[in-house]
Formats: structure tokens, sequence, C-alpha cells
């Protein structure tokens, strides 16, 4: 689920196969994790499940699923691994050493590094980092912030990181969509105003904090209508605040959708409130879609979204901040348009799919033929 599903799915399916053979593979997400392959929302690629790879760390199934892995790379022999996320960017690369693959490369999709584990674990996971980039030909960072971060923290000299922005599939959500049906679908009034966040239900998205925000948006707007799209372990949680908020009769939690489309046209404004992120999908799909944008200030964010001329950056964990630019934009029509249109054309066609694979492409290309 997210972007880096995206990601893989889309070079999977649109490399030049005069060129490419590709295999994908895979771990198994978790009960509450959803899968974009599922909902139809990536092509129909066919990858390769590794059933012991998971989020979860288990020395057992670990060990399992590099054995997995392993015995994958030695049958196809790939002349490139590319790996992605922590734990196969780990087991895939040593895979690749293992097999003489010529060219392995990571892509780092978020800043990893901190608000995921502890402190301790933290630097044991930076440890490994700088370990595993001794031992692949490039990193990639999806933004500026994301190559600072992998420098600042000694992953790798700055020669040896290129930056790749993410790519996604935008026509869908550039074409003029009506979210009438959406909003019948949910009860929401005609003419009330919408905010909606698009996210995995997990602590580093801080949902908690989107509900308070709307909360707070409610004094300025009264007949605000909040939209939760995502599933994850702290559903039942969130729910739960949404009660003692007394938000219960005002918001709908919607779980994953395959219709993001006609979801964003049913919005006025789109949020997200993310203690950490690196290339926000959710934003640049909403951005995509001409949506008003109020995002917290974190990660790869502000590499996005520029604050006040294609959305609003508000500080992380900050509710009032966050429920007054909600509100603002709310109640002032023009004002969201204005950010609207900017953020549709700051997106298209820097984060367009056809861009990303042949940036791909091309770097495949010139690190194969250093290596020919």
């Amino acid at each position: 689920m997210g972007g880096p599903a995206i990601h893989t799915a889309l070079l999977t399916s649109r490399l030049d196969p005069s060129r490419f053979e590709t295999l994908l593979v895979a771990g198994q997400e978790g009960e509450t994790e959803g899968s974009m392959l599922e909902l139809g929302r990536i092509a129909q690629v066919r990858p390769v499940r590794v059933p012991a790879l998971g989020r979860r760390i288990s020395p057992l199934d670990d060990v399992r699923a590099l054995g997995a892995v392993l015995g994958i790379a030695r049958r196809f022999r790939p002349h490139i691994v590319h790996t992605h996320l922590a734990k196969a960017g780990m087991f895939g690369r040593i895979a690749g050493r293992l097999v003489g693959a010529p060219v392995i490369l990571h892509t780092y999709h978020g800043s990893v590094f901190q608000g995921y584990f502890g402190g301790g674990a933290s630097r044991i996971y930076a440890s490994a980092e700088r370990m595993l980039a001794r031992m692949s030909t490039r990193l990639i960072a999806i933004t500026p912030s994301g190559r600072r971060e992998l420098v600042d923290r000694g992953i790798a000299p700055t020669e040896k990181i290129v930056e790749v922005p993410l790519g996604f599939d935008l026509e869908p959500l550039r074409r003029p969509v009506s979210g009438s049906a959406i909003r019948a679908e949910l009860g929401i009034p005609a003419g009330a105003p919408t905010v909606g966040i698009v996210a995995r239900l997990v602590p580093i998205k801080d949902v908690a904090t989107f509900l308070r925000a709307v909360a707070r948006a409610r004094a300025d707007v009264p007949g605000l209508v909040a939209v939760v799209v995502g599933d994850g372990e702290e559903r039942r949680r969130l729910e739960e605040v949404t009660a003692a908020l007394g938000l219960t009769a005002c918001c709908r939690f919607v779980g994953w959708r395959a219709d993001i489309p006609e979801v964003l046209a049913a919005l006025d404004v789109l949020a997200l409130t993310s203690l950490n992120e690196g290339s926000p999908v959710s934003v640049i799909e909403g951005m995509a879609a001409g949506k008003a944008i109020v995002a917290t200030n974190v990660g790869g964010v502000p590499d996005v979204v520029t604050d006040g001329v294609t959305g609003l950056l508000v500080p992380a964990g900050d509710a009032e901040a966050i429920g007054a630019a909600i509100g603002a934009l709310l109640r002032d029509p023009a004002r969201r348009a204005s950010l609207g249109a900017a953020a549709a054309r700051a997106v298209f066609p820097k984060y367009d799919a056809g861009r990303l694979v042949g940036d791909i492409e091309r770097l495949y290309l010139e690190l194969l033929g250093d290596r020919a």
C-alpha cells in the first residue's frame, strides 16, 4: 500500500520490454495494511511472493525470507537489483551481492531515520544502512531533503546518491470528475463543506491530530464533514477519538478505496497530518486533482507543497493551526481555487509516470554501461 507499491508496479509494467526483462518480488502485507493490487489501483503485475517477508521483526521468518530471496536471485541471475523499503532493501541487496549482480540500487521512499523507531533502534538501523550502502552501486532519494538526510547521516557520500522523484499515473486525476455520487453514498448533505485525509491509519500519520483539527475547524465552519480514507492498526482507537470529540455524526471512515479520483472530487480540502513523510503520495494525487492542500511541514512535504502557493504548510502535531488553516480555506472558495490550480500545474509532468520510467531506464542503462 502506498508510494512504493505504485512505483514498483509502474516500473514492472512500463519499462521497455525490448530492453528489460523484469521480475518483481514482494513480501506479504499485514492483515490491516491493504493492497493496492487488490484494490485495482495499480497495474495488474504478478509479483513473486515471499510470505516470510513482512514488516514485523521475526528472526525465524527473516532468515527464511533471506533464503527465499537469495534462491530467487540465483535462478533469475539479474543484471540489476533494485530494492525498496527497509527489510526488502537489506535482503535484496545482500542477495544481489551474493549472486554477483553488476548493478545494485536502493530507493529510499521516505525519511525513515526518525519517527518510525526508538532512538536506539534508529541508530542500529542507520548503521545497517551505512553497511548496505557500501554494497550498493547507487542510492536513490525521491526528494532533495531525502538526499540531504542521507548525506548528513553519513549513509553515503553525495556522489553515490541520485535524486529521482516519484511518478504516478496522473491522467485519471487530471480529468474532470464528479464527486456527487460519493457525497450521496456517504450521506454528505448538498453544499456541506468537506475535508478529507487519505492515509494508512498508523501512528506516523497522526490521524488523531487530523480529528482534533476537524473539531477546531467546526468552530468556524459548523457544517463541516470529514472523510477518513484508509485503514490500519489504529482504526478502532481513532473511531474512539472521533466519538470522544463529538464528531461521530460528521466524520466518515470509509476504509481503502479504489475510486480515489471520485473521492477527491467530493472534497473541498485535502489534509495531511503526518509526523514524518518522504514524498507524500496522497498530497501529490490531491494536487493533480486540483485540491487545496493543508499539510504538515515535515520530511519531503515542503519539497512538494510550496507554502501559500500550492497549499498551506502547518506545524506537525498542532491541531489548532491545522484546524485554523482548514477553516480558513473552507471559508474562502476563491483562495481554494487559486491554490488548487497552482497545485495541479506544479505536479504535472514533474510527478508523472512517463517521467519516472524514463529517468529509471536512463539510470539503469548508464550504470550498466559503466560496468560493461
